[in-house]
């Protein structure tokens, strides 16, 4: 499989990457810096706020899979993060790719019905921006009909660790442990947001991924 790959550089990008590369797909991982986030990857510079790079890029591509972030310059995120997402998609509609799998945040997943993890009172406050930002984003992505997306959701706690193969997936609902934690390594993110890229499971549709 062919993979375009943007936002390739952060933690969870980069983990994407060497996911992929380790099954043998084709990656192109496309970052401002154009650095190449693990070896056996092709890098390449662009803008992703620019349609027409993405459409360039991804042309023939069998999926495009998107690790980009809003930004974190203490300014309100959600209105560029959106930009920048609408621009994703046109460059990808340009391009007539069908396939867009999406790395989404943790705020939006319900702890109850009706009631999101980041409305909650002890929701970190520095986070909560980023948060509304995702949450937007993933309201912009339900709208589209015309693209086979995905977007996946970590657990509520994601950092560096084992690539154990083991996790669960959900959808809409936050997932715990009999303790009540939510957590992810990056590396089992990756291992969950590959196996969707190939099997296409959950079209058009949120799915969650935790321990």
């Amino acid at each position: 499989m062919r993979i375009v790959l943007f936002g390739a550089t952060g933690m969870v990008g980069s983990r994407i990457a060497a996911e992929a590369a380790r099954r043998g797909h084709q990656v192109t991982a496309v970052s401002r810096s154009g650095r190449s986030p693990v070896p056996a990857v092709t890098a390449a510079a662009a803008d992703a706020s620019d349609p027409a790079e993405v459409a360039s890029l991804v042309a023939g591509a069998d999926a495009v899979a998107s690790a980009l972030a809003p930004p974190r310059d203490g300014s309100d995120p959600k209105e560029p993060f959106l930009a920048l997402n609408r621009a994703l998609v046109q460059g990808t509609r340009e391009a007539r790719v069908r396939r867009l799998v999406v790395v989404g945040g943790a705020g939006s997943l319900e702890v109850a019905p009706g009631q999101a993890l980041v409305d909650q009172p002890d929701f970190p406050e520095a986070v909560r921006p980023e948060a509304l930002a995702h949450s937007e984003v993933l309201e912009y992505y339900r709208t589209l009909d015309d693209l086979d997306w995905t977007y996946v959701s970590p657990a509520a706690l994601i950092g560096p660790g084992e690539r154990t193969g083991r996790f669960r997936v959900g959808g809409d609902e936050l997932l715990t442990d009999p303790d009540g934690n939510s957590r992810i390594s990056a590396e089992d993110y990756a291992v969950a947001f590959v196996d969707e890229l190939e099997q296409g499971a959950r079209v058009r549709a949120r799915m969650s991924v935790a321990y």
